[in-house]
């Protein structure tokens, strides 16, 4: 990353902290994935459930990895060779642990959290359950109000989850949204958290990097 991308993401999501403050998040601006990784770990003690919502943001930091070595224990769905009794019992678990870790689809320099989902857990966990809620965003999901962040969700992080899922969905094809009606459809659930949640302790990172969709 060049001086001038670092200059702007670290501008941007220092804004983009500002601005969550005012929607009553305890939000914090860290320049790399290592930094957001260790304010984590500051959270995580021996034994305690620490529930992950599908994220390639907190996989790219060795968030799973960092955790484990702390001693806590992991729900994550989306682990190797669950079968689809077990992902569901962790699926419903991570909705009363004691800390939920995530990422976002799109944050706005209004402060809004805004997220898409296909069943649903992540938004829930983010809006209501776990002890402690964490989101990581990379600095590259920063835009500047609402329609950006819904036009993110369309052009960026749905094509290239369901790219990456391997979904027979048309924007595989064209590479933005086309509102499909397909049972495969990933895009199902749409959230905007425009304040805290009254009764969640959430705090949100926002590393001055390129992370995730």
């Amino acid at each position: 990353m060049t001086a001038v991308e670092e200059w702007r993401y670290e501008t941007i999501g220092k804004a983009a902290c500002e601005a969550l403050r005012r929607s009553g998040f305890d939000a914090r601006f860290v320049p790399n994935g290592a930094e957001a990784l260790e304010l984590i770990a500051g959270f995580v003690k021996p034994g305690m459930r620490v529930g992950f919502g599908g994220s390639m943001t907190l996989r790219a930091i060795g968030a799973q990895e960092r955790v484990k070595q702390l001693g806590a224990e992991l729900l994550d769905h989306n682990a190797p060779g669950l079968d689809p009794g077990k992902k569901l019992e962790i699926l419903r678990g991570q909705l009363t642990c004691d800390l939920f870790l995530s990422s976002s689809n799109a944050v706005t320099m209004e402060g809004d959290i805004v997220n898409v989902d296909g069943n649903g857990n992540r938004v829930a966990a983010l809006a209501f359950g776990p002890k402690k809620t964490i989101v990581v965003v990379g600095a590259n999901k920063i835009v500047r109000d609402l329609d950006e962040a819904l036009a993110r969700l369309e052009t960026t992080a749905s094509p290239m989850n369901n790219k990456r899922l391997d979904r027979p969905n048309p924007c595989v094809k064209t590479g933005t949204c086309e509102d499909c009606r397909l049972e495969t459809r990933i895009c199902r659930i749409y959230q905007i958290l425009r304040r805290k949640p009254s009764l969640s302790d959430f705090t949100v990172i926002v590393v001055g990097e390129s992370l995730g969709f």
